[in-house]
């Protein structure tokens, strides 16, 4: 959490019990359509950091730690700490020097609510005003920081560096395997169906039959976005070595093993 960088608590101290997630997102979301429902819940970029409001806690329900693996470490990056989070594996961590180009994050300010705060976070910055902020405030600027983070993460992944990253994760089908018979455990690539946030969730796409599937259910709350649309067709065109051959069978609808006649 944003409160945490002049805190003395772990994150998984923070997180454990404390962050229902559903509800940050719904808080943003609601902002978000405040600000600016006509525009896909952008928000108009501004040069000054705006003032955070006070959200009320639509729920009181809380859940677990979403950490992967054992306690937290406070030396742990908030980059490194959010790829590991549980259900965040097809993230790749982005180089931090590619967030600190600011040509790299052109047009990001004007879609994501409290993006200095949020920046900041991302960069494992200290902020003075951190110590003023409620845990609701907190938890909108943790919100915003994921938001931006994908959107600078399906840039990143159009690099070179972000290739190569994703690369390893696709040998190792940390993606996911295609669910057709006939493509025999293919292993697939993220990617969105819009390159507009918050418009649908990611898929899978298979690189044999060419067709996109739902992942496995942790994944199916992240959003396609954070993948776009560009990125498994530019990955295949830069590795075609790692692009596989068609199937070369196909189910065939037989009834008592005769073919079923098509009209």
């Amino acid at each position: 959490m944003y409160k945490e960088r002049s805190g003395g608590s772990s994150r998984s101290e923070i997180l454990s019990g404390a962050v229902d997630r559903k509800r940050i997102n719904d808080a943003l979301t609601k902002k978000l359509e405040k600000s600016s429902p006509s525009t896909s819940r952008a928000f108009a970029a501004s040069t000054a950091k705006p003032q955070l409001p006070d959200v009320e806690s639509e729920t009181d329900s809380e859940e677990g730690s979403d950490v992967s693996g054992s306690e937290g470490d406070d030396d742990t990056s908030w980059i490194s700490w959010f790829c590991n989070l549980r259900g965040n594996d097809f993230f790749c961590e982005v180089d931090e020097d590619y967030i600190q180009d600011d040509f790299n994050l052109c047009g990001l300010s004007g879609q994501v609510p409290y993006y200095d705060y949020a920046l900041d976070l991302i960069l494992d910055v200290e902020s003075s005003n951190s110590e003023m902020f409620t845990e609701e405030q907190n938890e909108l600027v943790e919100s915003a920081a994921e938001m931006l983070y994908g959107l600078i993460h399906v840039r990143y992944i159009l690099t070179t560096k972000g290739m190569a990253a994703m690369t390893e994760k696709y040998k190792n089908c940390d993606f996911g395997r295609c669910p057709r018979v006939f493509c025999c455990g293919q292993s697939c690539l993220p990617v969105g169906q819009s390159d507009i946030p918050r418009s649908s969730t990611v898929k899978i796409y298979c690189p044999k039959c060419e067709d996109i599937s739902y992942p496995r259910s942790k994944f199916q709350d992240i959003d396609g976005a954070y993948f776009g649309t560009t990125f498994p067709h530019l990955f295949l065109m830069t590795y075609g070595n790692l692009k596989p051959q068609k199937p070369t069978q196909k189910y065939v609808p037989r009834i008592f093993g005769f073919k079923v006649h098509k009209p």
